[in-house]
């Protein structure tokens, strides 16, 4: 498996394979390809990475900017990961996370967010934290990993306005 950054020609199989990965869940509302394009026509994909096995295109992941209390800062919300069913469990999701967190460290970020399940994200380093709040959504699956030993801002956390449509 070769993970790396987007090109212009992997647009129409990163849509592609998050529909197939989001298809039936329970918690999406199908939205995720949607959410991919609009964060890149808004110049929003701050990482957007891609798995590649066997010359095919079978996995997705984005990182784009939010603000906390309305400020800008060098935090990130990660999200949608996106693998095709047929590769899922099989280490690519962790693959693409792990990348991805590395990058964010390597541009100097200070931290990541992001809203999914606790058992899966804590492997990564991911917590949950009530300083930082995230509206319309379980406490508990909104979670937080300092990148940086910088002390972790408070208040209400807001994704691109692409999330939102």
């Amino acid at each position: 498996m070769l993970i790396r950054d987007e090109q212009e020609g992997d647009h129409t199989a990163i849509a592609n394979v998050t529909a197939r990965a989001f298809e039936g869940a329970a918690h999406s509302d199908q939205s995720e390809p949607a959410i991919i394009e609009r964060l890149r026509a808004a110049n929003a994909l701050t990482i957007s990475l891609v798995a590649v096995e066997d010359a095919a295109l079978v996995g997705h992941i984005a990182f784009s900017p939010v603000t906390i209390d309305g400020t800008q800062s060098k935090w990130f919300g990660l999200g949608p990961v996106s693998v095709e069913p047929a590769h899922q469990s099989s280490g690519m999701g962790s693959a693409l996370i792990r990348k991805g967190l590395e990058q964010l460290r390597l541009q100097g970020a200070a931290g990541c967010v992001v809203l999914g399940d606790p058992a899966y994200y804590s492997r990564f380093g991911f917590e949950r934290d009530d300083a930082l709040r995230y509206e319309g959504a379980p406490p508990e699956y909104f979670m937080r990993l300092n990148l940086t030993i910088e002390k972790t801002p408070t208040g209400r956390v807001d994704y691109a306005p692409a999330f939102t449509g």
